[in-house]
């Protein structure tokens, strides 16, 4: 038997979200590690910002699509590879610590395979959502996925808190104090229009949550029924 106190603190995190996980910090790994000349020779300096030009969401490529009837994959894949490019290492770092935390959780209810639709439509919702305001700004970083774990995660304290008749508003807390730490940052710094796609991604975690968790469409049909 292995002595628990020498197993790897991975071996209790799913595997898809440590392979989110270790995507994320790589390319990080890259960006930080290129900009100091350490790997990648004098071109790797401008790695990041290439990445931000080819990689980020853009409201204005949306549109134009909309407008031209014109689908390019190197733009539609935008709507994805936005999550896995970030403005700096700090903010990789801050979306690993919600993705290892949450992720675990709610692929521990759902399964990884439905925690990686949640991770990723989520995503997709943020940046059509985004696309929606018009903002003159790229949107970059996983913080919108990241939300929609969040927001299946609050699904799960909400059916739980019910389930023993608790008040189940007291699940929003975790989304409530983030949106304020938000507002506070914005009042203090200056904010870009980001939460509204982190806003949209927990919105679409916790709607896909019904029907993702197990047995979750099964429980809808049920309490119709009884109503």
């Amino acid at each position: 038997m292995r002595n628990p106190d020498t197993q790897s603190p991975f071996n209790t995190v799913p595997a898809v979200v440590v392979a989110l996980a270790l995507i994320i910090m790589g390319i990080e790994a890259a960006f930080s590690l290129g900009a100091r000349g350490i790997v990648g020779g004098p071109s790797a300096v401008g790695w990041r910002l290439d990445a931000l030009q080819s990689y980020a969401f853009s409201s204005d490529i949306f549109w134009w699509m909309i407008d031209t009837s014109r689908w390019p994959l190197e733009h539609l894949i935008r709507c994805v590879s936005y999550l896995f490019v970030h403005g700096s290492f700090t903010q990789a770092i801050f979306v690993c610590v919600f993705l290892l935390a949450l992720g675990k959780m709610v692929a521990e209810v759902f399964g990884e395979i439905r925690m990686l639709v949640v991770f990723l439509a989520s995503g997709i919702t943020g940046a059509l959502v985004y696309a929606l305001i018009g903002s003159e700004y790229p949107l970059i970083g996983g913080f919108p996925a990241v939300y929609g774990l969040i927001g299946a995660f609050t699904f799960v304290r909400w059916i739980a808190l019910g389930a023993m008749g608790e008040q189940q508003a007291r699940a929003f807390g975790l989304i409530g104090m983030l949106m304020g730490v938000q507002l506070l940052f914005g009042l203090i710094f200056g904010s870009r229009p980001d939460w509204i796609a982190d806003l949209a991604g927990f919105g679409a975690g916790f709607g896909l949550s019904f029907f993702l968790v197990p047995g979750g469409w099964q429980r809808i049909l049920e309490k119709i029924r009884r109503n």
